[in-house]
């Protein structure tokens, strides 16, 4: 099969086209021949090496993807066999992600994939919608799971609304009935996050954003789901309500965060740190099980019209889709796999 792997960390340029034999999938395991891989930005970080040492001689890198079932290990029901899925933190804790022709993954790691939705949607999802998924399910007064209805009478904050997660973030509290609110920093992302579903959108670079938004909602925010809490923790803190809660899965521009004690204090406020890797097994099969219902409802759509516009590179050039991610081009990064 074809594949990228890196045997050192560094620039995209670590990342070699190769021939390698056909994985076998061990007991409790699938075998996926992969479609689409979706690149994220942990994907280079981990292939950059900050923050990340190598833990095996060579790593096929990405963590989500979407493709078909071909085999089975012992233990997996054999029905399984030509289930379209898709595929969530396939790299993580094992050297072989979806940047290749087949991958290997737990089979509770591969997610049918409806007839209805696309290869493109499937490997979108993953750690973007996963990771929203948790944004919204911390809330002191808040629900655990979603579904429709779940997070009626709430407001959500989607920060950089344009992004994969931030997308995902609107998409997700949407379905579940929220009132739903992106900020943003062009017109252009503007258009994007109104074309995901936020009933309201806030350029954050134009005039008070803090009060805008409390015209809004005079009661303030009980969601904000944050990518760069060391700029925007002012804004935040002028918006979110008592007992209100601030999820934050990046620090984007690296700010340090400062905080006024008694200003939390008096707010009651929530902060809920968030990454996958340590969300424990329960949240991420909760996560997972709420995004595929999202799915089948079609709540996640993926492209331009839908908010997300789509950058497409073939397998022989995911360095280029490295660069891509690097560079913070808007939407989300592919690779195509097969056919």
């Amino acid at each position: 099969m074809k594949a990228i792997v890196y045997r050192d960390t560094g620039a995209p340029d670590v990342l070699r086209f190769v021939n390698r034999d056909l994985p076998e999938p061990g007991p409790g395991e699938v075998r996926i021949r992969v479609a689409v891989s979706g690149v994220n930005p942990t994907d280079w970080q981990a292939r950059s090496g900050v923050g990340h040492p190598m833990q095996y001689p060579e790593v096929t890198p990405h963590l989500d993807g979407a493709g078909t079932i071909d085999a089975v290990g012992e233990g997996v029901d054999r029905s399984r066999v030509g289930q379209r899925v898709w595929l969530f933190m396939a790299a993580a804790g094992r050297p072989t992600g979806t940047a290749a022709e087949f991958t290997v993954v737990p089979a509770e790691q591969a997610v049918l994939l409806p007839d209805e939705a696309g290869f493109d949607v499937g490997a979108a999802l993953g750690v973007p919608a996963l990771t929203a998924h948790r944004a919204l399910t911390v809330a002191e007064d808040g629900p655990r799971r979603l579904h429709p209805g779940a997070l009626d009478g709430k407001v959500v904050l989607a920060a950089g609304g344009a992004g994969a997660v931030g997308h995902a973030v609107i998409q997700l509290a949407r379905w579940a009935g929220a009132t739903v609110i992106g900020t943003v920093s062009s017109l252009e992302k503007a258009r994007l996050a109104t074309a995901a579903g936020a009933h309201h959108v806030i350029n954050y670079r134009e005039g008070d954003p803090a009060a805008a938004i409390r015209t809004i909602t005079p009661d303030g925010v009980d969601i904000i789901a944050e990518v760069a809490i060391g700029a925007n923790l002012a804004l935040d803190l002028a918006v979110l309500r008592t007992r209100g809660t601030i999820s934050t899965y990046a620090n984007d521009g690296g700010k340090p965060v400062e905080l006024d004690v008694l200003q939390n204090m008096v707010l009651n406020a929530r902060f809920q740190f968030l990454i996958l890797y340590t969300a424990g097994p329960e949240a991420r099969a909760a996560a997972a099980q709420d995004v595929a219902a999202a799915v089948r409802d079609g709540a996640l759509p993926v492209g331009e019209e839908h908010g997300l516009p789509l950058t497409r590179f073939p397998l022989e050039r995911t360095a280029d889709a490295h660069r891509a991610v690097e560079s913070r081009t808007v939407g989300k990064v592919l690779v195509d796999v097969t056919a």
